[in-house]
């Protein structure tokens, strides 16, 4: 629920900028007569009870304003708590920052040389999707920007009264402007309305952010006494990626056609370009030197007579501005070779174009060795290096698209494929393993396809292979940059693998390589279920010594220049909760990734872990710090990919400050984990049967839960699931393939309906289990775990992050939504596990770790207090609301049912906003 509380706050600061903004929205209120709602907030007085109330859209909406209030005071605080620290100590006084990292390496012995290799060859790849956790509609989002800017104003003490008076008036308007919106969405999102939201961050976010965080990398460098000079060259730069899900994950959303991933690739290359083009063009705008004070080098004078020939009309025109100032001339020169974002697809019969990026990397390239030549190295610095890592960074291309598809899907549509070609593929989804690898690699040694463009062999076929053909045409005219990976998620065997080989030969995905073909994009299996971590080592080997596996990835590895075959591997966080209990599940991801190392190992190849984490401490979500520390060593060799999803993207990239805060986390943390891995003894390899035998008996009292007979039921009953289930606030559907069960749901709809009713079990049940198996089975290991004498971070992550999310359980509350579930008899034995682990997880947790969680724990109750009474009078309200609806919905007034729906939803999103989560 409550994924992290920042120590690094002034908590007395974030008190008072919430009593401003409180002020101001009372104000508003007041202004426009609107008594009740304010009457009922908590905050200035004891707020009047919510639950009798006739009709209660108004007052939900205020409390979800004022708890968004509460957030921007506390994310303010926060960043510039941390600012002022920067400020009186340097860089080094934060931690989990460049500065720190940097100072703790070179104090551990680590040379310059040994720290620049790592971080030229870092890779951070931020993947973002549109899971549906976000409740809240983006006008409002973008209201909520605007507020937190005008809030970040007011900390410029050089403002005069009258300049703090229009400050204080803009936040009243906007906030006059968010109670006369509508909060709520009626409609699902269309995909193209998630991807604007998408192209908003990679388009206005992030570009700036990753010139913020070179800067603060060269300025940690330089403090640490390294040669300020290394960072000349971007090529000692740790490289950032940017990708995204929305308008290419496919998996249960059946509006993600082929047509709107043609539709998102050509819009996030259309804005790749407009971002490209301001970019020169304001670069232009500052190398005003004149060649009458400055000559420019022969290099950058032939180049631009071979521009000027080869763009006609377009050269001549770009010659005829900036007379006498050849590298303002120059860089017009390559603004006009770039591909016209009005038209991002034809470059055809209008002269040369870049057809890729690095080609316009090249000619940057030369205008860094003129501008250095010419003495101009500070500029060359300041000015050209933020434009050569955009261009670097975003390409032609934006951002990567991944494309997902369920292996369920994939079998249902190459048996039509087979039948199409006269093969009898009608049970090929009943095939064995073993039938359907012999299968499969026979046909790949062919390059005859099963069907012709223009033919039709069944709806998941046609709908298949219009996706590959439309990556095809992209990958055909604009190279493969723009495309991220062929995911399959639920992989249970090699065969899901290799039946994507199959789709690519299909659609002319394959090239010709070495002895045979190659596929030109990166298939890449989703491990889920605890069953899948379990098997994924065997079928990752199994994958690797296919030949058509061996010649892709060597293919892919001579393409992108990597110094190794690479072979990316994502691990689901979610599923893996949802199936085993939090304790099991990381344990899982975290033995997983230990022996996909060493099958990749075996046949030479580097594994690229992509981390599927949700918004919620049981998805995977938690303190980048402690997450980094608890991954097991090695694992950042190739880098990192992880996912950012719904309600968690707002949060942490919504303006530049916080964007660059959590950025910089996950850059700093890998490089020194990186080297931390490779310089010290891994701190959990003595006690990994331990760990083993807690995840067993911690996933033994999970399962006992979730299988007690009538458990299905209590949990439909006693929280809002079949509330969240309604509502619009993502394209895609809450269950895989419509089927009423557990297996079926989303690990979304599971972890939000647990966190409104305030159970939050999917962060915390089954670690009290394991701890008091820990204490009686190992005293020894638990002592010195208490002592400190044992360092287990993966341990103490686990802990730490349950020990949160038992903070955010309310007991009284819990059995307020129990009360809903009808059968009294299972109400009290489902209750009575729950809270017997509940008081077993609190002994046990107080018992090992609690002094090292004294400063979180702190910090957990004082986020949780200003908001417990708040959210108190909202559950009370929901639950009434619950079951009026309920029972509206069973005696068939459908109508009536419908008409509560907004009030309900209402209350759905002012507890996601106390909560500072959904699912």
């Amino acid at each position: 629920m409550i994924t992290s509380a920042s120590s690094v706050m002034d908590f007395d600061k974030a008190e008072k900028d919430f009593g401003f903004l409180l002020d101001c929205f009372l104000e508003v209120l007041g202004k426009l007569e609107e008594q009740e709602p304010a009457a009922h907030l908590p905050w200035k007085k004891p707020g009047m009870p919510i639950i009798g109330m006739q009709n209660s859209e108004r007052t939900l909406q205020a409390f979800s304003i004022v708890f968004q209030l509460i957030n921007m005071a506390e994310e303010n605080a926060g960043a510039q708590y941390r600012r002022a620290i920067e400020s009186d100590k340097g860089s080094s006084a934060l931690k989990g920052l460049w500065g720190k990292t940097i100072g703790e390496l070179k104090n551990t012995g680590i040379k310059e040389q040994e720290l620049l290799l790592s971080l030229r060859s870092a890779c951070i790849d931020t993947v973002l999707t549109a899971h549906p956790t976000e409740a809240k509609r983006k006008t409002v989002l973008e209201h909520h920007r605007q507020l937190y800017l005008q809030l970040v104003q007011r900390e410029n003490r050089m403002w005069t009264p009258q300049e703090q008076a229009d400050i204080r008036n803009n936040i009243i308007v906007i906030l006059e402007r968010l109670w006369r919106t509508g909060e709520i969405l009626y409609e699902k999102p269309e995909v193209s309305a998630e991807r604007k939201n998408v192209v908003h961050y990679l388009y206005n976010i992030f570009p700036e952010v990753v010139t913020l965080l070179d800067k603060r990398l060269i300025q940690a460098w330089q403090e640490a006494g390294f040669d300020p000079g290394a960072f000349s060259s971007p090529a000692n730069l740790p490289r950032f990626r940017f990708s995204s899900w929305v308008g290419g994950d496919r998996d249960g959303n059946p509006f993600v056609t082929a047509e709107v991933t043609a539709d998102t690739l050509l819009d996030m290359r259309k804005h790749a370009l407009k971002l490209l083009k301001a970019k020169l063009s304001e670069l232009a705008s500052k190398l005003s030197f004149s060649e009458r004070l400055v000559q420019p080098s022969d290099e950058i004078r032939s180049r631009m007579k071979t521009l000027n020939a080869s763009l006609g009309s377009r050269g001549e025109h770009a010659l005829r501005r900036n007379q006498h100032e050849p590298w303002r001339q120059y860089l017009n020169l390559m603004n006009a070779a770039l591909p016209s974002e009005k038209d991002p697809v034809s470059t055809e019969g209008t002269g040369f174009h870049y057809q890729l990026s690095s080609e316009l990397l090249a000619d940057l390239d030369i205008l860094d060795r003129s501008l250095k030549s010419a003495g101009a190295r500070n500029i060359a610095a300041t000015d050209l290096l933020p434009v050569y890592r955009i261009v670097q960074t975003f390409g032609f291309h934006l951002g990567a698209l991944d494309i997902r598809q369920n292996s369920r899907k994939h079998d249902l549509a190459l048996g039509q494929l087979m039948m199409a070609a006269g093969l009898d593929g009608s049970r090929y989804h009943e095939w064995s393993e073993p039938e359907k690898i012999r299968f499969l690699t026979q046909e790949l040694r062919s390059p005859r396809p099963f069907t012709h463009p223009d033919m039709t062999a069944g709806a998941e076929a046609d709908e298949v292979l219009a996706c590959f053909r439309v990556l095809q045409r992209h990958c055909s005219r604009f190279g493969i940059e723009g495309i991220g990976a062929l995911i399959v998620s639920m992989t249970r065997g090699v065969s899901d693998l290799l039946t994507v080989y199959l789709f690519a030969r299909e659609t002319g995905l394959m090239v010709p390589f070495e002895d045979g073909d190659a596929c030109m994009l990166p298939v890449v299996p989703l491990f889920e279920t605890i069953d899948d971590l379990k098997k994924s080592p065997e079928i990752i080997e199994g994958f690797l010594q296919h030949p058509m596996t061996a010649r892709s990835l060597r293919y892919l590895q001579k393409t992108t220049k990597l110094s190794s075959a690479v072979q990316q591997v994502m691990i689901g966080y979610s599923d893996s909760n949802k199936d085993g209990g939090i304790f099991s599940s990381i344990w899982m991801l975290y033995r997983a990734q230990e022996q996909l190392q060493k099958a990749g190992e075996r046949y030479g190849t580097q594994i690229l872990f992509f981390h599927g984490r949700g918004g919620s401490i049981s998805r995977g979500a938690g303190p980048t710090n402690r997450f980094l520390r608890a991954q097991p060593h090695g694992s950042f060799s190739a880098g990192i990919r992880f996912t950012e999803q719904g309600e968690t993207i707002a949060q942490k990239y919504a303006n530049k400050i916080s964007a660059l805060y959590n950025l910089e986390q996950f850059a700093a943390g890998i490089t020194g984990e990186r080297l931390r891995h490779d310089s010290m003894p891994e701190p959990c390899i003595n006690i990994k049967t331990v760990l083993e035998a807690l995840s067993e008996q911690s996933n033994k009292a999970y399962r006992t839960l979730t299988c007690a007979e009538g458990f299905p039921l209590f949990f439909r009953e006693a929280t809002p699931v079949d509330l969240i289930e309604q509502m619009r606030i993502g394209s895609r559907p809450s269950r895989r393939s419509g089927a009423c069960n557990l297996e079926d749901l989303r690990a979304i709809p599971w972890v939000f309906s647990w966190n409104q009713a305030r159970f939050a079990i999917s962060g915390w049940y089954g670690v009290g289990s394991a701890l008091e198996h820990l204490e009686q089975r190992y005293p020894d290991v638990a002592e010195k775990i208490r002592s400190r004498e044992l360092l287990c971070p993966t341990l103490h992550y686990i802990v730490s992050n349950a020990d949160t999310s038992i903070a955010s359980v309310d007991p009284v509350i819990m059995k307020l939504y129990a009360s809903l579930v009808t059968n009294g008899a299972l109400r009290e034995n489902i209750m009575a596990m729950i809270e017997a682990e509940l008081q077993k997880s609190k002994r046990y947790i107080d018992l090992l770790y609690r002094e090292q969680l004294e400063e979180q724990r702190f910090n957990v109750m004082r986020f949780i207090g200003k908001r417990q009474e708040a959210l108190r009078l909202l559950h009370q309200r929901q639950v009434l609301l619950l079951s009026k609806w309920r029972k509206l919905r069973n005696d068939n007034y459908d109508k009536e049912a419908e008409a509560m729906l907004p009030e309900l939803f209402l209350s759905v999103n002012a507890i996601a906003g106390g909560l500072r989560s959904t699912g």
